[in-house]
């Protein structure tokens, strides 16, 4: 990969939003600067369809940047429903390589429930059928995400992440008996967040990927300032400590986690 550091730990940030307003006109020193701390690669997360376009964009100037879509819980009463045929249309794109984000957020937005678990549904049959990793958010809603990924797993197997897991130990050790990944953000990092670290410990490291959710959820020592994809090696610092793993181990476990998820991505920087 162009620009990467020697002997700097190669880590990647599997989930931010590089098409927000907050980076205009500085993504060429965004990817920049997290590169330069062994970023090998983003994957910028569109949330509303009509955004695709821009999203696939800049996935496409730049090499480390991957991209996926979906319609966000929170806003799929305001959208179009995506149907399965457009999932699936956008995912042959090259450097497409997930579902989402898609899930249920019953924080602000529990008066759409219904319509957020018929996008649900969608967006899973479209990873059912591409093979793609499903990305989910979840907040509030641990009961209805356990019952409908779990129904929903028992009608054909597919693959996902719970990105940015600040949800409850019940429902990670359900995720993670259907074989799917928890990702740590700078929520972990935050110092009262433990009760968030022990689930990520009682979980297998080899299930663990982590992420920055930029521009939000900055880890320490940039609480509360724009978050970027160069600090998700702070999150990963923390994440080795919770594992009591060298940085450099940890991050290369996360490495290959993320490889076996997101398998587009992989082969796409094997061919580059």
């Amino acid at each position: 990969m162009t620009n990467q550091p020697q002997n700097v730990p190669e880590i990647t940030d599997s989930h931010c939003h590089l098409d927000f307003p907050d980076f205009e006109g500085q993504l060429d020193d965004i990817v920049a600067r997290a590169q330069a701390v062994g970023v090998t690669r983003m994957v910028t997360i569109c949330t509303r369809l009509r955004n695709e376009p821009a999203v696939r964009a800049i996935a496409e100037a730049h090499d480390p940047v991957f991209y996926a879509a979906g319609t966000h819980p929170m806003s799929a009463a305001e959208e179009p429903l995506a149907t399965v045929d457009q999932l699936i249309a956008l995912a042959k794109h090259p450097k497409f390589v997930g579902i989402g984000e898609t899930g249920l957020d019953y924080h602000y937005t529990a008066e759409s429930m219904d319509i957020q678990q018929s996008s649900l549904r969608t967006h899973i049959t479209a990873a059912r059928e591409t093979g793609l990793p499903l990305i989910i958010h979840s907040r509030d809603a641990d009961d209805d995400m356990a019952r409908i990924l779990t129904d929903e797993f028992k009608q054909g197997a597919y693959t996902c992440v719970m990105h940015c897991y600040s949800s409850g130990p019940e429902l990670a050790l359900k995720m993670l008996d259907l074989g799917f990944y928890l990702s740590m953000s700078g929520i972990a990092a935050f110092p009262r967040s433990q009760e968030v670290r022990d689930i990520f410990a009682a979980a297998p490291v080899d299930r663990i990927l982590v992420e920055t959710d930029a521009p939000y959820l900055a880890p320490p020592p940039y609480r509360g300032k724009r978050n970027e994809p160069s600090y998700v090696e702070k999150t990963a610092r923390v994440g080795a400590e919770v594992f009591a793993m060298d940085y450099a181990d940890f991050a290369a476990r996360t490495q290959a986690n993320f490889d076996r998820l997101f398998t587009r991505a992989r082969l796409q920087a094997q061919a580059a």
